[in-house]
């Protein structure tokens, strides 16, 4: 593959491009490339940063030019990767957001052939070495039993309304510990760090174990999970609350050496 030779190409700095994460039901939403590069090819949404353009910015555009629609983006981390343009490589720096869309999606036929949801799992391939790397770390981040979440958090609060966006921020705010049985998720458990003025803390929400597995011992193995990763993550204090109905729970806190504090939790919910 040729190469430019002049001064400044001979840096080699990447050219950034935005490249869309977009989830629903467990499926990701790709584009058949209409042109080269990669014709025929799947691809994620997305495309280079413009001039004074900063990454988010260009990633709505993009959404906007290919899909007609408004989103909320969250960016998530980025991957190098090459590209060539008429027989020039060159390296590249994509800068991955998780995306959300408002609206009713139209395919933009100048720059893709088709629009697919395809499930995670299934999602093999992919254009770009950049994407391919982006491909591996959305299927060790996002793949889930959507249902088993969405049982055990009824168990837990019987008026809980699920929303599959937030399963995907909380994942990236902290870690969530699963535990799971022929591919069903039969139990769970989240951690997210919280900084305070004088601590590391973290706080431990959404532990919970299908009500048929009960009794077993998972729900320590997930507490212990949780405190490993606080751990490795040089957390300092861990807190949590439940239930005082809740026996079998309180008493495996207890068990592992949570005290409990005497406090008055009040929880105010802000009218939108």
């Amino acid at each position: 593959m040729k190469k430019c030779d002049c001064v400044l190409c001979s840096f080699e700095n990447p050219k950034v491009c935005s490249t869309a994460i977009i989830i629903k039901d467990q499926k990701m939403l790709v584009a058949k490339r209409a042109g080269s590069p990669f014709k025929g090819k799947w691809d994620f949404i997305g495309g280079y940063i413009n001039k004074n353009e900063s990454p988010e910015d260009a990633m709505k555009r993009e959404i906007k030019e290919e899909l007609g629609v408004n989103c909320k983006c969250r960016y998530l981390t980025s991957f190098c990767g090459t590209a060539s343009y008429e027989g020039y490589g060159y390296p590249v720096l994509a800068m991955c957001y998780l995306v959300e869309l408002s609206g009713k999606i139209k395919l933009n036929k100048k720059e893709n052939s088709k629009l697919s949801w395809i499930p995670i799992k299934n999602l093999k391939t992919i254009a770009f070495d950049s994407n391919q790397k982006i491909l591996k770390y959305v299927k060790s981040k996002f793949v889930c039993d959507l249902k088993g979440v969405r049982s055990l958090l009824k168990q837990l609060n019987p008026n809980i309304v699920f929303d599959e966006q937030s399963l995907y921020r909380a994942t990236l705010n902290g870690y969530m510990s699963k535990v799971e049985k022929k591919g069903k998720l039969i139990g769970m458990g989240w951690i997210y760090p919280r900084q305070t003025l004088p601590w590391n803390n973290a706080t431990i929400e959404d532990m919970i174990v299908d009500e048929k597995y009960r009794g077993q011992g998972l729900g320590e193995k997930i507490l212990f999970d949780l405190i490993g990763w606080a751990k490795r993550n040089n957390i300092q204090i861990i807190e949590l609350t439940t239930n005082p109905k809740r026996l079998a729970a309180n008493s495996l806190y207890r068990k592992i050496g949570f005290q409990q504090f005497e406090t008055n939790h009040y929880l105010l919910k802000l009218k939108k």
